[in-house]
């Protein structure tokens, strides 16, 4: 009996150690490389400073957000209607597609080939 309690404290241990590394926080170094290689990618966000997932998304990236191309869309409206903005917040990328709705890293990497911060 107590080679299994010895592996199940092991397996806990392990299991503890791989969601602490998986839930912790981006360093600011690391969120700022992402948001430039967004946008060296192409990649664009339109929004509304009145838009409520819009800041949701602006908060994940914290003050990297400088770093993101974005487009306010109470500002330049001409530019939101050219690129056929309908909802907020609207991302759009070099390839010509886009995704509406805030987006989470994984899906911002995968579409950019950015490395997740």
């Amino acid at each position: 009996m107590e080679p299994l309690k010895s592996t199940l404290t092991l397996v806990l241990i392990l299991l503890t150690a791989i969601l602490l590394i998986g839930c912790s926080k981006p360093t600011s170094e690391s969120l700022d490389s992402f948001a430039s290689c967004l946008n060296e990618n192409g990649a664009v966000m339109y929004g509304a400073y009145w838009c409520g997932h819009c800041q949701s998304q602006k908060e994940i990236f914290g003050t990297s957000f400088a770093k993101v191309n974005y487009v306010e869309c109470t500002e330049d409206e001409q530019a939101c209607n050219d690129a056929g903005i309908t909802g907020y917040p609207t991302w759009k990328f070099a390839d010509g597609t886009s995704l509406p709705g805030a987006q989470q890293f994984s899906t911002l990497a995968g579409k950019t080939g950015c490395k997740m911060p």
